[in-house]
């Protein structure tokens, strides 16, 4: 059997990038029960509620939702089980450190296979006020309309 290559996008947190300001990124794998691999294959899985937690040096994702896998028997796993991260223990001291000392959390941003294997995108990130959120809903309005007269200038088309 042919191993797979290159990344396949399963599930993506949108709302953190827009609850959060999110200042640092890691890749993490994830270590997973059968039928949650194949729950995952067929593209199924909520990253909203999720958080990530580190206990006794060891990083665990909370609240995100896998669906048991429909052809699953007892051996089925439950959907919203805690599940161990695998991260590099410089990285996990990094972020315990970054979370006790700024008071930052850490959110799931991504759920992907990457070469077969599945992995994790967790961020560093600070809660917005809703002042933060509405500048940058503004931020991006304006950069949405420079971009859209610009385009309109460089075709001759009159604003």
């Amino acid at each position: 059997m042919a191993k797979e290559q290159g990344q396949k996008m399963i599930a993506q947190n949108k709302k953190a990038r827009h609850e959060y300001a999110i200042e640092d990124t890691f890749e993490a794998g994830l270590v997973l029960q059968g039928t949650e691999v194949k729950s995952l294959r067929q593209g199924r899985a909520s990253l909203v509620d999720g958080f990530v937690d580190i206990d006794r040096g060891e990083a665990w994702l909370h609240n995100v939702h896998i669906p048991e896998y429909s052809q699953g028997t007892w051996t089925n796993h439950s959907a919203r089980r805690k599940r161990k991260l695998l991260l590099n223990r410089v990285e996990i001291d990094k972020i315990e450190r970054r979370v006790n000392e700024k008071g930052l959390t850490v959110v799931p941003l991504a759920l992907y296979f990457k070469d077969g294997r599945a992995k994790i995108e967790i961020a560093l990130a600070k809660g917005k006020k809703s002042w933060d959120k509405r500048q940058s809903i503004a931020e991006r309005t304006a950069n949405r309309e420079k971009e859209q007269a610009l385009g309109r200038h460089l075709k001759g088309m009159r604003d």
